[in-house]
């Protein structure tokens, strides 16, 4: 078969086209809802991230969750609060949003190694295999994938969409409040907040971006004619 291989290589192709599409749409209408509604976003996340902390001390209790997993979980949870002291503008510079950053990736590196090592067995009979893994009890993917999406990656996905970086641009694009320098007169609620200057999430931010990047890439491969050229 020559022809139905390539058709099933297109239409991964299409699916995963499709699926990007799909989130990228769903993360710039998250950012838009958090925009309008700030007071009532801050007060779902603060909710949100002392809900996971109860979870994860229930799961310590009566599931028998590593200890120092679980500790570093609510730790990393109410590091994940304090960004929240001036929702929804977020400074990439400051230290907390910094290890807010590296705590996301050492919850899943940690999670990931401990769910992927089955624990020792604790039957009647493993006193004669005392090596022998436990597979009987080890959790289901589904289980293990609900875990990481509602205690690992959900806070972290929420503030990613939620916070800001100021003045409508990426901090590689030049973002003022990004990196420290910036006025109050362009801080929101000031008159020249609004309109141009209005502080986006950095989800929508990062979707305009790759958006625009895109747009000016095909021009300058002419695939399409634009207005827009990227200088030299």
């Amino acid at each position: 078969m020559w022809i139905l291989p390539l058709i099933g290589y297109l239409g991964v192709v299409v699916g995963f086209s499709f699926l990007t599409l799909a989130i990228a749409s769903g993360l710039y209408y998250l950012s838009e809802l958090v925009e309008e509604h700030t007071v009532l976003a801050r007060r779902v996340l603060t909710r949100l991230i002392y809900g996971i902390i109860i979870v994860q001390i229930l799961l310590l209790l009566f599931d028998k969750f590593p200890f120092s997993l679980s500790l570093l979980s609510v730790v990393s949870h109410l590091i994940y609060a304090s960004n929240l002291r001036r929702f929804p503008i977020v400074k990439l510079s400051d230290p907390l949003f910094i290890i807010s950053c590296i705590l996301v990736c050492l919850n899943h590196w940690l999670w990931f190694r401990h769910f992927s090592r089955p624990g020792p067995a604790q039957g009647v009979s493993s006193w004669r295999q005392p090596y022998q893994p436990d597979y009987e009890n080890m959790p289901t993917f589904t289980q293990v994938a609900s875990y990481f999406g509602l205690c690992v990656w959900l806070v972290p996905f929420a503030l990613f969409v939620s916070l800001s970086a100021g003045d409508n641009v990426l901090p590689s694009m030049g973002s003022e409040y990004a990196t420290g320098d910036y006025n109050a007169s362009r801080l929101p609620g000031s008159s020249d907040a609004k309109g141009k200057n209005k502080n986006v999430g950095l989800a929508k931010a990062l979707v305009d971006n790759i958006r625009d990047w895109a747009s000016e890439t095909g021009e300058l491969m002419g695939f399409y004619k634009g207005d827009r050229t990227r200088g030299f």
